[in-house]
């Protein structure tokens, strides 16, 4: 089995199913209050991209310095994406807890961070991403991903749909100037 080594998460294994796929062990995620997640890099061919490990490691390293004032930048953003899906899918298809939440601080109860998974855009600058893939439990089915440009800069709050910047969500760069973080999946269809 291959391995890979990033300067800051230490060694990452080739994964057995997909080749250009590295998996690290379980690494602290001071976001997450220190919880253990696996981080993977995703579509990254060692031979080809010789500056894919520099470049994550940049963006790693400036996302896992993202503690509690992070999260309280995140919480009312979360909170709002939460309503919005409750509101819009109704009462009966969502956890009834969800719909007493008053202080928008409790959204984290609803929240658990699964991994982390560090990639290209594919759009033409072909940026780093570290993509905090969540579950939640107002969308079981989509779960929820927080999304930040070389682990810095927030970009995107929104289901796990496998697209990583607003360039690859609507694979045109002029449509993606409209694109809002506040505009969700299933806005799309009103």
């Amino acid at each position: 089995m291959k391995t890979i080594q990033s300067g800051i998460i230490g060694e990452l294994t080739q994964d057995k199913n997909f080749e250009h796929w590295w998996k690290s062990e379980l690494i602290e995620i001071p976001l997450l209050n220190n919880k253990k997640v696996e981080i993977a890099f995703i579509d990254f061919i060692p031979e080809i991209d010789t500056d894919f490990i520099k470049e994550a490691d940049e963006a790693l390293k400036v996302f896992l310095e993202k503690s509690k004032y992070e999260k309280t930048l995140l919480t009312p953003l979360l909170f709002k994406h939460c309503m919005k899906y409750r509101n819009a899918i109704g009462s009966d298809q969502v956890n009834q807890n969800l719909w007493k939440i008053k202080d928008e601080n409790k959204i984290w109860d609803f929240i658990s961070g699964e991994h982390i998974i560090v990639t290209r855009s594919h759009g033409k600058k072909e940026m780093i991403y570290v993509n905090l893939n969540c579950e939640c439990e107002w969308d079981k089915e989509h779960g929820l991903q927080i999304l930040y440009k070389k682990g810095q800069k927030l970009t995107r709050i929104s289901e796990q749909d496998g697209d990583i910047s607003e360039v690859d969500f609507y694979k045109n760069t002029e449509k993606s100037k409209t694109f809002s973080i506040n505009k969700q999946w299933w806005q799309f269809w009103k």
